[in-house]
Formats: structure tokens, C-alpha cells, sequence
């Protein structure tokens, strides 16, 4: 009688040691060999009992492997022939994976990427984004923030988990946190708002990204703050929009300048509490200014209140929302900056009318925002942990402004000029003679984390300095992260 040949195996090196199980070992050197042409179509593998003598283990590892390479159709097999590499794999693809060696996931064939994607690939990332430490912008003082308190309510609202929590939420998010948003916007921002407004978002740029989505179409002009906000500048521009840089002086933007350019741009965003990165603070008579553009010209205006909380020299500036009596401003605000920005939480207030819309592209991109954060900070905010922190936190920054400031006039005060320090965690160092990106590019070798201010340009650059903040600096450690600054400016 003829015996059957017992079939080809590749060299399977098991390691019993490994965390990964033995079956998987066996499944993962077959496909590996089949991929790779080393096992052919139509060619004969072991039985399961002669393999698992060869490899010295037990059957059911190999029975396992076997079944699921049968499974995925690497294997075929017939009563009385066997079990053999499958006949139906494309033997074309196999022989050419085999010849041509090439990164994994990499092809031969045309790649095409969105275009929407490829214009976000020129925007600069320097290692000043990336850096802890002194100088560092949107850093906050986490060391300062109320943990017991926080994590009391974690625990509790993890102890008392409901079957409900698990389930999808509202688009619009949590109705408890959107209340509490709510009456919270109407006392301390002077906003116009009810609940049913408001949209709870994953920070302010999930926010422009709706909005941008809700206002504007492929070739819609935009006003943008020049200097501004380059992040804001990315979502326009992945929406296949054309930005209008409109300069900012030290009254904001300047609508003048903005209706000479482009009177029909469908939308202008400003930052007109704490402009960003100069500082200003916009007019009274720019507030109104804009609002009537915006009524005249059928267009929006949306307004980034991204830390507005924080002011020193005077009470809080009213939202330019709040002035608004024809529902033309969508207000966007974040708690990044006044709690921590890994909680990843905002909110749109959305003009009445147009609440449906924003609610169909949100379902569009992601159904609704995670709701246990919502519901703990609902709590904190109800609570008055919220209201407690920001005074809190508004001292300590004052304090810490007014060490930068002092050291800056006393180090550097004939080299350079300060605006912005009116608000917020970040001030803004004009300085002549310079080029910004080659200095804080040696500055974060020295762990000094300067933005360079000819970042936030989109246009020709008209001022070189950094943007400084202040908010994640110890009041003692600013004087030497100064006179470091000024050895850096002595040396270039």
C-alpha cells in the first residue's frame, strides 16, 4: 500500500515562555508562510498528530490553528486527501508578495489621499508644541486643581453606574451639564442662552469643525484674526475655504479693513475678549461694527471665548455674543483652560434656529459626546467646586503675570514689547531684529518652550516675538526662566 506523504510544514519556532498562546505561535507561522509563497497553493500539510509529535505538544493547539486557517480559507479539506494549502488564493498575489520585498502596508499602486487632507500637511509643528516647562502656552497649573474633590465625585458617580449611562446619549450632550453651562454663560459671560442651545462638544476645535461644517460650503471666504489662531485655521481650510486675514490692532479686529477686502465672507472669527496671541480686548464700537456687517451681509461671526475667565486689571468682558439681537454669533467655549484639557469638553451655543442642523452633522461625525465626564462635571459645576476653582485660579495666574511681567521690565525692558498681559495664561514679547523660529528652535534645547509669534501668521509677518505663558510656571522658577530668556537674546 502506498503511503501518504505526511505534508510540508514551515520551521515553527514555538515559545512557551511567550504570552502569546501556542495555537496562535502555529496559526501565525502558516499564514505567514502562505502569504509569503513559501507554502503553495494545492501542497499538502501535516495531520494535526504528526505535527504535534514534531513540535512536541499537545494536539488541541494544532486542532485550534487548523480550524481557524480553515476558517479564513488559508486551508481546504477532504475526507480521505488531507488537509492542504487552499486552491482559491490568488497565486498572483502570493508570487508577487514573495518577489517584491516592501515596508508593510506599503503598495505599488496609486495612493490617492483627500485634498482636504494634503492641505494640512504644511502646518508647522515645532518641538515648542510639544515641551513641559517654562514658557509654555496652554499649560495650565494642574498641581493647583481641586483632585479630592474631583475624584470624589468619579468615585461616586462610578459607585452609583445605572444601566442608562451606557447607553447612548443626546447629541446635544448631558441636559444636566448643558443647565448648568446654561446658568453659568448667562451670569458670568452675559450670553443669551438657553439649555436647548447649547451643543456639548470634545473642546473648542470639535466646536469649529461643527460650525465650520454647518456654515460654510467649499470656496466660502472666512475672516481670520491676523495674527491668530493656526489651529482654527486648519479646520477652514480642511473644509476647502478661503481665509481672508483680517489685521488686528489694539482695538481687534479691524472690520474696516475686513469689508475693504471681502464684504461677503460668509463668516468672521474673532477671539474679542483675549485676543489670540496679541491680546487685545475689540471695542465696544468694533463689537458693534462687526454685529452690523454681520446682519448687513447675511453673515455669521463666530466667537472664541477660550479663556475669558481669567482677567486682572478689571471685571470679566461681556460675551460680544450677549450683543447680539439677531442670533447672528455662535459662541464656542472650552474648559481646556480653566480646568484641565485631557477632559476634553466644550460647548457651542447655537442660534435657536439652526440647533437641527448642527444636530444632523453631529450625528453625522461621531452620535454624541462620552457622557460620565459630562455627568461629573455637571455635578462639580452645580456644586460650586467650578465657580471656587476659577477664583482660585485667577489669583494664582495674577500672581504669576505679575512676577513675569517685573522680570521682563527689570531683564529685558529696552529689548522688548509686552502685549496681551490684560488676560488670560499667556502674554505675547514683540522683538525687533530677530527671527523667532531659529531662536525658539535653540530655546527648546535649553527645555525654554518659546511660540514663535511669526507662527500665527498666515500672511507676510509684520511682528517677530513668542508668545509666553505663565500658567504652568511656579511663581519662584519665572525670574530664572527670564534671565535664561535674556541670555538666549544676548547670544544670537
Amino acid at each position: 500500500m502506498r503511503k501518504t506523504p505526511s505534508g510540508i510544514s514551515p520551521v515553527i519556532a514555538l515559545d512557551r515562555k511567550a504570552e502569546t498562546p501556542l495555537y496562535r505561535q502555529v496559526y501565525d507561522a502558516y499564514r505567514t508562510a502562505i502569504v509569503e509563497g513559501r507554502l503553495r497553493s494545492g501542497e499538502r500539510v501535516p495531520s494535526t498528530r504528526v505535527l504535534a509529535i514534531e513540535l512536541g505538544i499537545s494536539r488541541i493547539p494544532i486542532l485550534n490553528a487548523y480550524a481557524q486557517l480553515l476558517a479564513e480559507g488559508y486551508f481546504e479539506s477532504r475526507v480521505g486527501a488531507g488537509t492542504i494549502v487552499s486552491r482559491s488564493l490568488p497565486d498572483q498575489v502570493i508570487r508577487s508578495q514573495s518577489r517584491v520585498r516592501r515596508p508593510i502596508g506599503v503598495s505599488p499602486r496609486p495612493r490617492p489621499l483627500s485634498l482636504r487632507t494634503s492641505s494640512l500637511l504644511p502646518l508647522e509643528t515645532g518641538p515648542w508644541q510639544r515641551g513641559w516647562g517654562a514658557f509654555g502656552v496652554s499649560q495650565v497649573a494642574f498641581e493647583q486643581f481641586p483632585f479630592a474633590i474631583w475624584n470624589g465625585l468619579v468615585a461616586r458617580h462610578s459607585r452609583n453606574m445605572q444601566a442608562q449611562a451606557l447607553d447612548y446619549g443626546s447629541p446635544m450632550g448631558s441636559k444636566d451639564l448643558r443647565e448648568a453651562v446654561a446658568s453659568y454663560l448667562r451670569t458670568a459671560r452675559a450670553v443669551r442662552c438657553e439649555a436647548d442651545q447649547i451643543m456639548i462638544v470634545s473642546g473648542s476645535q470639535q466646536g469649529l469643525e461643527i460650525t465650520a461644517r454647518g456654515l460654510l460650503d467649499p470656496g466660502s471666504r472666512v475672516w481670520m484674526e491676523e495674527p491668530g489662531y493656526r489651529f482654527a485655521r486648519s479646520v477652514f481650510v480642511s473644509n476647502g475655504c478661503e481665509i481672508i486675514p483680517v489685521p488686528v490692532d489694539d482695538e481687534g479686529l479691524r472690520v474696516a479693513d475686513g469689508i475693504r477686502q471681502c464684504r461677503k465672507a460668509r463668516v468672521a472669527l474673532v477671539s474679542p475678549s483675549h485676543q489670540y496671541p496679541l491680546g487685545a480686548t475689540m471695542s465696544a464700537s468694533r463689537r458693534l461694527q462687526l454685529l452690523e456687517w454681520a446682519e448687513n451681509s447675511a453673515s455669521w461671526v463666530i466667537e472664541d471665548d477660550y479663556d475669558s475667565e481669567y482677567r486682572y486689571e478689571s471685571l470679566p468682558i461681556a460675551s460680544l455674543q450677549g450683543l447680539d439681537t439677531n442670533s447672528r454669533v455662535i459662541y464656542i467655549g472650552t474648559f481646556s483652560k480653566v480646568l484641565f484639557p485631557s477632559l476634553r469638553l466644550g460647548y457651542i451655543v447655537i442660534p435657536a434656529d439652526l440647533v437641527d442642523h448642527f444636530v444632523a452633522i453631529r450625528l453625522a461625525m461621531d452620535l454624541a459626546p462620552g457622557g460620565f465626564f459630562q455627568r461629573v462635571l455637571a455635578d462639580f459645576i452645580q456644586e460650586g467646586h467650578f465657580s471656587r476653582h476659577i477664583r482660585r485660579m485667577r489669583l494664582l495666574y495674577n500672581e504669576r503675570r505679575n512676577v513675569l511681567l517685573e522680570c521682563i521690565r527689570r531683564e529685558l525692558g529696552g529689548v522688548i514689547e509686552v502685549t496681551g498681559a490684560q488676560a488670560g495664561m499667556h502674554l505675547s514679547v514683540l522683538i525687533r531684529g530677530i527671527s523667532d523660529r531659529q531662536l525658539a528652535l535653540r530655546a527648546a534645547k535649553q527645555n525654554l518652550w518659546l511660540v514663535p509669534l511669526s507662527s500665527s501668521y498666515l500672511g507676510k509677518v509684520r511682528e517677530q516675538g513668542f508668545i509666553l505663558g505663565f500658567g504652568s510656571s511656579a511663581a519662584k522658577d519665572i525670574p530664572k526662566a527670564v534671565c535664561r530668556l535674556q541670555a538666549l537674546l544676548e547670544s544670537k
